[in-house]
């Protein structure tokens, strides 16, 4: 068994045309094509039922493909399943854990599973880094929800994977633990893990993710750097603040699509890659209704509105 040389040196995750059939005729993957580069942070959004779930357990080796080909660091998941699993660590949506094992033992016995020799200092670098050294000596079931959340990423890098998956890693975990759950991801980035993570919130992708796939029933819609496709794909508001209240938009100003937010503010959406964005005209044309501007604020499309584009457009 030896690693497929045909691939570019950065692709860590090779996905060929995969789809997917169950018994029962559900065909959760429509001919799935995507790369996953190696170092990278890759946030893979959609509804439930898009074929998340089912894509991630596909690379782990948990569910085979009814065809397509799936390779990792050059290895196929079918064939090299060892291979290719050796490489992956897995941290399920479930909180599934062994209620009354304490945790070192738990994560140390995890590293067993894999073939790995006993290795208590880099556990102890684990528990660390992922702020559970002073928990070490508890029994799982004594940890908050957070906590618990935290042990199944210990156990999931415990034989030192190269690759990572977070199957909604901050489900049910309120938002200071969700952004504590982000740094500890982004610091095993830097250690030269590659993580992919599945998540509702769309601010955890525009938080930490270099790119973004986007898949709705069984399909890959978009791939993308997050920066790019957030400049390809985002409107820009104009926020214009009047120095005076009105009752309506004056009609010399209907061609805009202005909408009233108060009596005191208007909003413009415009293409920021167009050649003209109209804000010039806009502008002389607020003037010459006999409006005074008190302000103006630009802001860019959030990743959420993109997402909800995406989804309407592929449905």
């Amino acid at each position: 068994m030896y690693p497929i040389q045909n691939m570019s040196p950065e692709t860590l995750i090779n996905i060929e045309n995969v789809k997917k059939t169950y018994a029962d005729g559900l065909q959760a993957l429509k001919g799935v094509n995507l790369e996953i580069k190696r170092g990278e942070i890759l946030a893979l959004l959609g509804p439930n039922g898009a074929g998340k779930t089912t894509l991630i357990n596909a690379i782990c080796g948990i569910v085979v493909p009814s065809s397509g080909k799936i390779t990792v660091d050059g290895f196929d998941v079918v064939k090299d399943f060892r291979e290719t699993r050796s490489r992956i660590g897995l941290v399920p949506q479930e909180l599934n854990l062994e209620a009354f094992e304490q945790v070192f033992q738990n994560v140390s016995f995890t590293r067993g599973l894999y073939g790995k020799k006993e290795n208590p200092q880099y556990i102890e670098k684990i528990l660390k880094d992922l702020s559970l050294w002073d928990k070490k000596d508890n029994r799982l079931r004594e940890l908050s929800g957070g906590m618990k959340r935290r042990a199944l990423i210990a156990k999931a890098l415990s034989h030192e994977p190269k690759i990572l998956f977070l199957d909604e890693p901050t489900a049910g975990v309120d938002i200071s633990l969700r952004r504590d759950m982000w740094r500890s991801v982004r610091e095993l980035q830097e250690k030269g893990v590659t993580i992919i993570l599945t998540t509702h919130y769309i601010e955890e992708a525009e938080a930490i993710a270099d790119r973004v796939s986007v898949i709705n029933n069984g399909e890959i819609i978009v791939t993308d750097n997050k920066i790019d496709l957030m400049q390809k794909m985002g409107q820009k508001n104009l926020t214009i603040e009047l120095q005076d209240p009105i009752d309506e938009i004056p009609s010399q100003l209907s061609s805009y699509s202005l909408v009233m937010d108060s009596k005191n503010s208007l909003t413009y959406s415009y293409d920021s890659q167009a050649k003209s964005t109209g804000i010039t005209n806009l502008l002389q044309d607020i003037k010459s209704a006999g409006l005074k501007l008190k302000d103006l604020n630009s802001s860019q499309t959030s990743l959420e509105n993109i997402f909800e584009k995406l989804l309407k457009e592929s449905a």
